[in-house]
C-alpha cells in the first residue's frame, strides 16, 4: 500500500517551505515520491514554488479549484486514484490553508482508495508567533489542523522567543480546548506522556534538522481525536482576492503588502502571495539587476504574513497576487495595489 501523508497548517504557516525539506528528506532515503496540491483557489500558487523538485523520483499533481465543496471533493478523489496507479512509494498532500481535515480521512476511507493508500502521518505546521487573537472561525480552523496530528512542527522558531512559543502552545491547547478536544501538546517531542500532555511538538530551525529529526516526523503517525463542529461554516468566513498584472516595483509592492496587512480597513488579512515581474533596474535600486544581469524582466515571488513579508527572485512565475483573509475590503486592497 502507499503511504500517504498530510501536511496541515493556517494561512502563512510555511507548509510549502516544509514539504521542500520532508519531499528531499524522502527523496534522499531513495523513495519515489507524489506531491498533490489541494487548493480551493483558482490559481495555486503553491505549486510553481516546488517545481524544481520534479525529476526521477518526485512528480507534482495540483486539484484545479474554483469549484464548490463537493466538486472539489470529488476532484480529489479522481486525483488520488489516479496517483495510486504510478507506484509512488510515498504521497504527500498539501491541502489549503482552511481545509477541513474530516474530508482526508473519508476520503481514504471510500473505494478503492483503501485498499491502495495507508494514512501514514499527519503533520501540522504552526507559526512559532501565532497571532494571540485569532476569531472563532480561525481558532476553529487551527484546532481542526492539530487534533488528528502526530506531531506540530513549529516554524521560523530562530525567530521567535521562548515566550512566544510557549504563547503559541498555550494558544494551540486552547483552540483544542474551545471545541471540547482531549489532544494537548508539549513542548518538546520526546514521544513521552507528562501529566497528560503528548510532548510532541517540534521547535527547531529547520536549516539545522538532522535526518534523525526527519526520521521522527516521518514515524509520527496521527491521531484520531473527536471534537465538537460549530454551527457555522468556519471555511466560509474566509475568502480570497486574486489579482492580475499589479505593475509595481520591489520597494512599492513590499509597501503596499505592509499597509495592507496592517490596516484593518481591508478587512483581517492573513496572508498575501503570489508572483510579479519587475525591471532589473527598477527604480527604487532595490538591486534586482544582481539578480538578473542579462534580463531587464524579473520574477519575484511574495510571501507575506504580519510576522513576516519575504520577497525574493525566481527564474519563472504568473503575474498574480492572492490575498487571503476574513471580510476582505477589495476596494480598499485594490488602492493600495495601485489597480
Amino acid at each position: 500500500m502507499v503511504k500517504v501523508d498530510l501536511i496541515t497548517g493556517f494561512l502563512g504557516s510555511g507548509k510549502t517551505t516544509f514539504i521542500r525539506k520532508y519531499a528531499q528528506y524522502l527523496m534522499d532515503a531513495g523513495k519515489n515520491i507524489g506531491i498533490l496540491e489541494n487548493d480551493y483557489g483558482a490559481v495555486n500558487v503553491d505549486m510553481m514554488l516546488l517545481q524544481d523538485l520534479m525529476g526521477d523520483n518526485c512528480e507534482l499533481e495540483m486539484i484545479s479549484g474554483g469549484c464548490d465543496k463537493d466538486c472539489h471533493r470529488r476532484r480529489f478523489k479522481t486525483k488520488l486514484i489516479a496517483m495510486g496507479m504510478c507506484g509512488y512509494d510515498r504521497v504527500i498532500v498539501e491541502p489549503s490553508g482552511i481545509f477541513d481535515v474530516d474530508e482526508f480521512f473519508d476520503i481514504l476511507h471510500e473505494e478503492p482508495l483503501n485498499r491502495w493508500y495507508q494514512i501514514g502521518n499527519v503533520i501540522a505546521i504552526v507559526d512559532s508567533k501565532l497571532e494571540s487573537d485569532l476569531s472563532d472561525e480561525a481558532d476553529f480552523i487551527l484546532a481542526s489542523e492539530v487534533a488528528d496530528a502526530g506531531c506540530i512542527v513549529m516554524s521560523k522558531s530562530q525567530d521567535a522567543s521562548p515566550e512566544e512559543i510557549q504563547g503559541t502552545i498555550e494558544h494551540v491547547n486552547h483552540a483544542l480546548e474551545k471545541v471540547h478536544c482531549s489532544r494537548r501538546f508539549g513542548k518538546d517531542f520526546d514521544g513521552s506522556d507528562e501529566a497528560g500532555v503528548r510532548n510532541n511538538v517540534i521547535h527547531k530551525n529547520w536549516n539545522e534538522m538532522s535526518k534523525e529529526d526527519f526520521d521522527q516526523i516521518a514515524d509520527c503517525g496521527y491521531e484520531m481525536a473527536s471534537y465538537r463542529k460549530p454551527e457555522f461554516e468556519a471555511e466560509d468566513a474566509f475568502t480570497s482576492l486574486y489579482f492580475m498584472n499589479v505593475k509595481m516595483t520591489e520597494k512599492e509592492l513590499r509597501e503596499a503588502a505592509e499597509k495592507i496587512l496592517s490596516d484593518s480597513e481591508c478587512g483581517r488579512v492573513f496572508r498575501m502571495k503570489g508572483f510579479m515581474r519587475v525591471d532589473s533596474d527598477s527604480e527604487d535600486g532595490s538591486g534586482l539587476s544582481a539578480w538578473a544581469e542579462c534580463d531587464r524582466r524579473q520574477w519575484i515571488e511574495l510571501n507575506a504574513t504580519k510576522n513576516e513579508i519575504t520577497i525574493r527572485p525566481l527564474h519563472v512565475g504568473q503575474e498574480v497576487l492572492i490575498v487571503i483573509g476574513e471580510e476582505l475590503q477589495e476596494e480598499k486592497i485594490k488602492s493600495y495595489l495601485k489597480i
